[in-house]
């Protein structure tokens, strides 16, 4: 019989795993741990509907729980749940034939990325959240979704590597490209806005 929630709360996500395996009941605190996460992810990379979002989000924990058996001890869950999302959103995107197109990000968000790019530009913070996130928009989706995993979701170049299965030296290229496309986004739009020289 599954206890409560809290008494849980200090194990692994590899040791709820495996009592998983043993009890499904307990497979709904590993559920309660990353949905939030992984909807949030979703909606990041995506230009899906909050409904959309909901169905994607359950056929991940249904891929997930079908596979536990699957899953190495030795690998970081955190990477291999977000990676079976990464994959879920795509081939999602491939049955509608769509692209993603927005990111919904917060004010913190936004500054963090606007310094690590080093968008000079001083904005209020409502008109840079929207400028982020329409950047974002434009960006490659490959760099889209890497900005999001590094500067949003706070991944480590190693968990990086596990979720698009690249070698971490391709995830550091990558990271840099897509700033770099990020930053020539910008100074285009700057460039091209009304009362620009």
């Amino acid at each position: 019989m599954l206890e409560p929630l809290e008494d849980y709360s200090s194990f692994s996500d590899n040791e709820l795993v495996l009592l998983a395996l043993k009890n499904q009941a307990i497979f709904a605190i590993l559920m309660n741990r990353y949905s939030e996460k992984l909807t949030r992810y979703a909606q990041r990379i995506s230009n899906l509907r909050t409904e959309e979002v909901e169905d994607v989000i359950q056929e991940v924990f249904i891929k997930v729980y079908k596979n536990l058996n699957d899953f190495e001890s030795d690998l970081r869950f955190s990477s291999w749940i977000y990676r079976i999302t990464h994959n879920q959103v795509i081939s999602h995107h491939r049955a509608k034939n769509a692209r993603p197109q927005t990111v919904e990000i917060d004010d913190a968000l936004a500054n963090r990325l606007r310094a690590e790019v080093d968008l000079t530009k001083e904005i209020i913070s409502q008109d840079l959240k929207v400028e982020i996130a329409t950047l974002l928009a434009k960006l490659k989706p490959i760099h889209r979704e890497i900005l999001v995993l590094r500067f949003f979701e706070e991944k480590s170049y190693e968990e990086i590597s596990d979720i698009l299965k690249k070698p971490s030296g391709s995830v550091a290229t990558l990271i840099y490209s897509a700033k770099k496309e990020l930053k020539e986004k910008y100074e285009k739009s700057e460039r091209q806005s009304p009362g620009k020289n």
